[in-house]
């Protein structure tokens, strides 16, 4: 990564007038989450991604249950997994008026608790279960995890399903709408930390560059956007070190 590079991006979000963020699994990997693919400790290099598939739950709810506790709520929401230096810096962005909204893959909830408040879940998220039948939603930690599966109380014997998005499911349409509308309307997409294959979130950076934005790409190595052409510019770092030089760069300090 060069610093006329880092310049540029900077420049680049001065006289932008619609920015959105585009994030994915690396985003949070120095938070202390592990990415689901791509890296050593991909998830899916340990597991078959069939365990999250919804006809699984559905036909073995213990067995999906058992993994969703032990991987992401015993895990994912310990108490020292914290937002990192790329989920402050993209609030501060928002705040300041500059970024208008982030689009994530992620299911971790960190952008929020970093202080976001546009962010569109293309996949969902884990800060909550609920009964696909009735509506009734709970928080984790409200659950009596050692006793699984959960089952919704007002529905006899229905068992309740995390707000993220199952292998064999579809979209959230609010947040699918949302993101291509914003994806649309852009004139800078911000893309950190994921690898560009996962339909079809991955097209949303290119539903941006084929409306006219400008791709700035932040990661360790390139990837499938790098080198289909989507990327403009691509930073290559751990994200949380290059969105430190960025807002050390537009605001003269860094919040954390």
């Amino acid at each position: 990564m060069l610093d006329e590079d880092l310049k540029q991006v900077a420049d680049l979000i001065k006289r932008s007038d619609y920015i959105i963020a585009f994030t994915g699994a690396g985003a949070s990997v120095e938070s202390g989450i592990p990415p689901f693919r791509g890296s050593e400790n991909a998830l899916w290099d340990n597991y078959s991604p069939d365990i999250l598939d919804i006809s699984t739950l559905h036909e073995e709810p213990l067995k999906t249950w058992e993994f969703i506790r032990d991987v992401f709520y015993d895990y994912m929401f310990r108490e020292d997994i914290k937002p990192n230096p790329t989920h402050f810096f993209l609030a501060r962005l928002e705040k300041e008026g500059s970024l208008k909204a982030i689009v994530t893959q992620n299911i971790d909830n960190l952008h929020q608790e970093a202080g976001s408040k546009e962010v569109y879940e293309f996949h969902g998220s884990a800060a909550y279960i609920t009964c696909t039948t009735c509506g009734y939603r709970v928080a984790p930690h409200q659950l009596n995890m050692k006793n699984l599966p959960p089952k919704c109380p007002k529905c006899v014997n229905k068992v309740l399903k995390p707000d993220f998005v199952f292998f064999g499911e579809g979209i959230p349409q609010k947040a699918y709408e949302a993101s291509f509308v914003a994806a649309r309307k852009c004139d800078l997409c911000i893309v950190i930390g994921t690898s560009g294959t996962v339909m079809p979130a991955s097209m949303v950076p290119i539903v941006a560059k084929q409306n006219g934005a400008t791709i700035v790409e932040i990661g360790p190595t390139p990837t499938e956007l790098t080198r289909n052409g989507t990327t403009d510019i691509f930073l290559k770092g751990k994200s949380g070190e290059v969105s430190r030089e960025l807002e050390q760069m537009l605001f003269g300090n860094v919040t954390n």
